[in-house]
């Protein structure tokens, strides 16, 4: 899950912390659903990109400890979104920016269910 504050914002959430989980990514799995109810925590990655999938992304980026960096909504297929000082992303539904409102330095954290 994914905490902002201690609380938690987003019930289901994995993470790609070895080089093929982050190659793989979402390739291949089925859409994110609910806005903020499911997320994959990519780290370390500073940039995404959705070729070969047939949905959309939110995309947070956050820096080493957590920190909200920048936020891109509705990420189309086919395209790439980059943040060069960014050390951690968050990949969400389409809606999930616009339903957890981040704020640019709130620190998010990963933690096992």
């Amino acid at each position: 899950m994914i905490l902002r504050d201690g609380q938690p914002i987003v019930p289901q959430a994995w993470r790609a912390d070895r080089p093929w989980s982050r190659l793989r990514g979402l390739l291949g799995r089925p859409p994110l659903y609910g806005g903020a109810a499911q997320a994959l925590w990519l780290t370390p990655c500073g940039g995404v990109h959705t070729f070969g999938m047939g949905y959309p992304l939110d995309i947070v980026f956050l820096d080493r400890d957590g920190r909200v960096l920048e936020c891109c909504e509705s990420l189309p297929p086919w395209h790439t979104c980059l943040r060069s000082d960014a050390w951690q992303t968050v990949e969400l539904a389409p809606g999930g920016i616009a339903a957890l409102s981040p704020a640019r330095g709130e620190e998010w954290t990963w933690q096992a269910h």
